[in-house]
């Protein structure tokens, strides 16, 4: 199948924004009238609680949003239905398929054009028996099959790099990586390029970095101008179109607001559409 390059992933270190830009890039796509979907691949649940709201929130009294990530790939595994497959005929086996699409895990948000597969804070535990069964492909597979119902999936990965991160990378035609202008989100930006490039090599030869986003950036202060400098220098893909820091994200975060539905007009949201419009334009 011919891929468009509609398939953005986000990866980065914990506490980079990349949960926010996931989001709040999708959300633009989405007001701009495409139809998108985030896959929300990160057990903290943030882009899920970002655009659900109190329906994607988990603790301890209360079970996280189903259908999810984790119950697609349970049923990836047949877990589910492993007991039940025992003693059946092969031919009726084949006339029920062990996995449902992908689209079977989808959720509607109160956003037009904008639908999200939330994520689980049990994912993990699934994680070695996906990778001793070799699934790692089963993920990407199932985006194909998306592609003539959205223009745009974007990604959320876990923060540490394992399965989950790779079949998302397999998935991908694009890598956005986000980044904090400090020397400790600098010294973590050359592994993660490095296990991008990597997965270009061994699984996924049409993947592309798109870019590195730089987030927080506050262009008064030295640091982060000779920082990013010091990107551009080693010949790193920085893109322009860097986001300032507000206290209008906080309030993104409490209201379930995208920053495009919370304050269009505002500087860091305006920042957010001059971001996605780089980001097509590079298409």
């Amino acid at each position: 199948m011919q891929f468009k390059k509609n398939n953005p992933i986000l990866i980065g270190e914990p506490g980079v924004g990349k949960s926010s830009i996931t989001v709040n890039l999708a959300a633009i796509s989405a007001k701009k009238g495409l139809r998108t979907l985030v896959i929300d691949l990160d057990p903290q649940a943030n882009s899920s609680q970002y655009l659900l709201g109190e329906d994607a929130t988990y603790s301890a009294d209360k079970a996280a949003l189903e259908p999810n990530i984790e119950n697609f790939f349970d049923d990836i595994l047949g877990t589910t239905q492993q007991k039940s497959l025992i003693g059946n005929a092969i031919g009726s086996i084949l006339k029920n398929p062990r996995s449902k699409g992908l689209d079977s895990y989808v959720h509607r948000t109160s956003f037009e054009n904008l639908d999200v597969i939330p994520a689980s804070p049990s994912l993990g535990a699934l994680e070695h028996a996906l990778e001793s069964k070799h699934k790692i492909y089963k993920l990407r597979d199932s985006i194909q099959s998306l592609s003539a119902r959205y223009d745009r999936i974007f990604i959320d990965t876990p923060p540490a790099f394992n399965f989950f991160t790779l079949s998302a990378l397999i998935s991908a035609d694009r890598v956005l990586i986000p980044f904090d202008c400090d020397v400790f989100s600098k010294r973590a930006l050359q592994t993660l390029i490095e296990n991008v490039l990597e997965t270009q090599d061994d699984h996924n030869d049409r993947l592309e970095i798109e870019g590195i986003v730089v987030n927080q950036f506050q262009s008064q202060a030295k640091l982060p101008r000779e920082v990013v400098q010091q990107l551009k220098d080693e010949g790193l893909p920085v893109l322009g179109s860097m986001l300032p820091p507000s206290v209008l994200m906080k309030e993104s975060h409490q209201k379930n607001l995208p920053l495009i539905y919370l304050a269009a007009d505002h500087k860091l949201t305006l920042a957010y559409v001059t971001l996605f419009d780089e980001i097509e334009a590079k298409k």
